[in-house]
């Protein structure tokens, strides 16, 4: 059986699994549907065409699935999707998709602190943190196990690659490459995210010919199409250093540089 708080407000439409539980004071709205050992908090309103994933919690005072932050929303039909196993803190926004059947993606095993959003046409991977704070402007897509400081700030349209990291009050306005770690205003890659990839677990092989590439890459000085270059001539030819090469090729929004 549902355990439902008796002050919390849940529509007769909304489709909730059986042993979902609903704290004090929370709202779930018509078109939401929440899946086998899901936690909504006190206060938190979940609205919109959200669908959220078994074992996901929300904590006390979260917003989800509410109308996107954008002008150009006039009320389309669009959705959140959220995956198993999310934990979503204190006062988490995350928003609906602006256009006619477009969503807002959210994957699975994530952790978005106190205060984060998450704005309309996210898309964010497997295993990723946000710290307090952390926003993530319209269309933005975060890759597996991404890592983003508090107060972290990412432009729209931007891509941050795989097992990187960002730290804390950084503004990301280029796309940041897989493995890396990032930092500043406006972000810079610093180096490989050794922490990252070794929790992950990449072999040392692999971090040997990443820290070379990333080396030629973002502090040789050299123009990025020129750096590509080097490192297919002078790197061993591997799954992870094809995936960072070819995220780069890919960047429409341009790649953040090398920070000193």
């Amino acid at each position: 059986m549902n355990k439902i708080h008796p002050t919390a407000i849940v529509d007769k439409k909304a489709k909730l699994a059986d042993d979902v539980e609903v704290g004090p004071y929370a709202i779930i709205g018509p078109n939401v549907e929440i899946g086998k050992g899901a936690v909504v908090g006190p206060a938190a309103n979940i609205e919109g065409y959200t669908t959220l994933g078994e074992g996901s919690r929300i904590f006390t005072g979260a917003i989800i699935g509410s109308p996107p932050q954008d002008l150009k929303y006039k009320g389309e039909k669009s959705f959140l999707k959220i995956g198993k196993n999310n934990t979503i803190r204190e006062y988490v926004t995350m928003n609906l998709g602006t256009e006619e059947g477009t969503a807002t993606c959210v994957g699975d095993d994530n952790l978005f602190m106190a205060y984060s959003h998450v704005a309309h046409n996210c898309r964010v991977g497997n295993n990723c943190v946000i710290a307090n704070a952390g926003t993530l402007a319209g269309h933005v897509t975060l890759e597996d196990k991404v890592v983003l400081g508090g107060f972290a700030g990412v432009h729209q349209f931007t891509r941050v690659g795989k097992m990187s990291i960002i730290g804390g009050c950084s503004k990301v306005v280029q796309d940041i490459p897989p493995f890396s770690t990032c930092d500043g205003n406006p972000a810079r890659v610093y180096g490989l995210n050794l922490i990252g990839v070794r929790r992950a677990g990449m072999s040392q092989k692999a971090q040997a010919e990443l820290k070379k590439a990333f080396k030629i890459l973002f502090h040789s000085g050299l123009a990025l199409k020129n750096g590509i270059a080097k490192v297919k001539k002078e790197i061993a030819s591997m799954e992870e250093v094809e995936y960072l090469l070819n995220f780069l090729k890919d960047s429409e929004r341009g790649i953040c540089r090398g920070g000193k």
